[in-house]
């Protein structure tokens, strides 16, 4: 049986995704609409490979295993979504997946996963890029170098509410009935909630001294997703929206992604208060799995997670250098960011939303 590598094309849609949900490793962000958004908000250049197999698809025992409609003997047996990032700030890349915290290749066998590897290779040196980094969260190349600044939390939603109240230890279940005496409120919603959610959003990026996406990015998330995404907002008595996240579902799974609060609001543990109010809303729709996401190690999440009895997991990063010799840091965590960081944070917070898009972009 032999096995070849081609580009996506937009009739593949339907068989690609149907291959992700299928697959024990398929990740929210391996899905096509994550494509969609990438190349409508940042026009980056998208590589998406498949692999099939030349053979009969009843031989394949891999149940995410797919066949072609356009040729039903030659089912889908791998993918790899990857994303050309070309910058003048930063390195040149070809990514798996950028602004995702998961990515790589999917694959039937250790044969469809190396043409796969190997194609991506190949467009990393013709396209002359400095280097291909692949966002594996399970599975990995061998022989390639790795690097280990993230981690990830995720653990089980249990079957009853006071089970999942009990498994968040004293102290963050302290912090969320504070938030509650305190006379917080939530709700849910989607597009009605992006100005409210971005202008949160915004300032925990300008607090932190990292620049912010574009509002175009969230509404193009919420658009493509539709049904797969929503907001939480959190506000307080008197009706101060002070804390927030947009949240992704998938199969069995809740992803709280992109999320942000108002430090001065800190001592009524809004954050506390929102992610129960999340899990709450995880084990009434029935999802078994809360993906708190990735963190930096040591970092104010990676703490928060941990405290919330969350255990990091490796998220081992893997690379193929091209053009540069040692892995690349782009990460705020990088010492030699430390001067602009700080200049960031004392810029006008109006200017970091018309600028910050403008370099985010290429921080994948």
């Amino acid at each position: 049986m032999m096995t070849t590598v081609r580009l996506y094309q937009d009739i593949d849609k339907p068989l690609w995704d149907s291959y992700v949900l299928n697959h024990p490793n398929g990740t929210f962000f391996h899905l096509v609409g994550w494509k969609a958004v990438v190349e409508k908000t940042f026009h980056h250049k998208s590589y998406y490979l498949i692999a099939e197999s030349n053979g009969n698809s009843s031989n394949s025992t891999n149940p995410a295993n797919t066949t072609n409609p356009s040729n039903p003997t030659h089912p889908i047996v791998g993918i790899l979504p990857l994303f050309s990032v070309k910058s003048f700030l930063f390195c040149k890349s070809l990514v798996s997946l950028p602004f995702a915290a998961y990515g790589g290749i999917l694959a039937d066998s250790q044969e469809a996963a190396n043409q796969l590897f190997e194609k991506a290779k190949g467009i990393t040196c013709s396209e002359e890029l400095d280097y291909l980094e692949l966002r594996n969260r399970d599975g990995s190349v061998e022989n390639l170098p790795s690097k280990d600044l993230y981690v990830f939390f995720r653990r089980e939603i249990f079957e009853d509410l006071e089970s999942n109240m009990m498994a968040i230890p004293r102290k963050s279940r302290r912090m969320v009935r504070q938030g509650e005496k305190a006379g917080l409120a939530y709700e849910f919603g989607y597009e009605e909630l992006i100005p409210s959610f971005y202008q949160i959003f915004a300032r925990s990026y300008h607090r932190l001294g990292s620049p912010v996406f574009s509002l175009r990015f969230f509404k193009n998330l919420l658009d493509e997703f539709k049904d797969q995404a929503n907001i939480l907002l959190v506000r307080t008595q008197d009706g101060r929206p002070v804390s927030t996240v947009l949240t992704f579902f998938y199969r069995d799974q809740i992803l709280p992604y992109f999320a942000g609060s108002l430090f001065e609001y800190r001592d009524l543990a809004p954050n506390d208060y929102m992610y129960w109010q999340l899990m709450k809303y995880g084990y009434e729709k029935g999802y078994r799995w809360f993906d708190f996401g990735r963190s930096k190690v040591d970092t104010g999440s990676y703490d928060f997670k941990r405290h919330w009895g969350f255990k990091p997991e490796s998220l081992p990063y893997q690379y193929f250098l091209n053009r540069i010799k040692e892995m690349p840091n782009v990460s705020p965590a990088n010492p030699k960011y430390k001067r602009k960081i700080k200049m960031w944070q004392k810029m006008p917070f109006w200017a970091t939303k018309i600028i910050g898009p403008h370099i985010v972009k290429y921080i994948p």
